[in-house]
């Protein structure tokens, strides 16, 4: 029988897991894993992110970008990103500036859009936001499991997908040692 997976990665999400742990993903080893967590016959990995603007960091971020290019052309996964918006802010300390890339509704249109096409669904995201998506998914007839930590994932989504995952508790093969970023 065929079960064809959809993987939806909220990156934010998940690098807060990953610094939680102290490794990184080695994503050729996840998706494997998750070929055979789920006895998937195919997978399609979408990968969402939002990276700062050039100048606003003290580093290059030309290795993010390679990063994004790898995961593209090496490991064929469905990249969406967008640059962090900043906003002037005021607060008692005076004006400072704020940083949003929230990718919620990217991933919410991908999930609904090549609905026809996958028959379960799995979100690295603990955001509560997306439990009208899982509900949707669901009544749909897509199974629906949802991989996060228990520090980082609220308890509608935690309790409303077919199945929740901790991240922290997934097969050690599957993470890299963490690299330090070098100043």
């Amino acid at each position: 029988m065929k079960n064809i997976v959809y993987i939806f990665i909220d990156a934010s999400n998940l690098w807060q897991a990953q610094k939680a742990k102290g490794y990184f993903f080695d994503y050729t080893k996840m998706v494997n894993y998750l070929k055979n967590e789920f006895q998937a016959t195919e997978i399609k990995v979408f990968y969402y992110t939002a990276y700062p603007a050039n100048g606003t960091r003290g580093y290059s971020l030309e290795g993010k970008h390679k990063f994004f290019t790898f995961l593209k052309k090496g490991l064929k996964f469905i990249v969406r990103k967008k640059e962090l918006k900043r906003i002037k802010c005021t607060n008692e300390n005076g004006e400072v500036i704020e940083e949003k890339g929230n990718m919620d509704v990217e991933l919410t249109i991908d999930a609904i859009y090549h609905f026809k096409k996958y028959d379960t669904a799995v979100l690295f995201t603990g955001d509560s936001d997306f439990l009208a998506l899982i509900t949707h998914l669901r009544v749909g007839g897509k199974k629906v499991y949802v991989f996060s930590s228990k520090n980082n994932i609220s308890e509608e989504l935690r309790t409303g997908a077919d199945g929740y995952f901790d991240i922290l508790k997934v097969k050690d093969d599957i993470w890299g040692k963490l690299l330090e970023r070098r100043p």
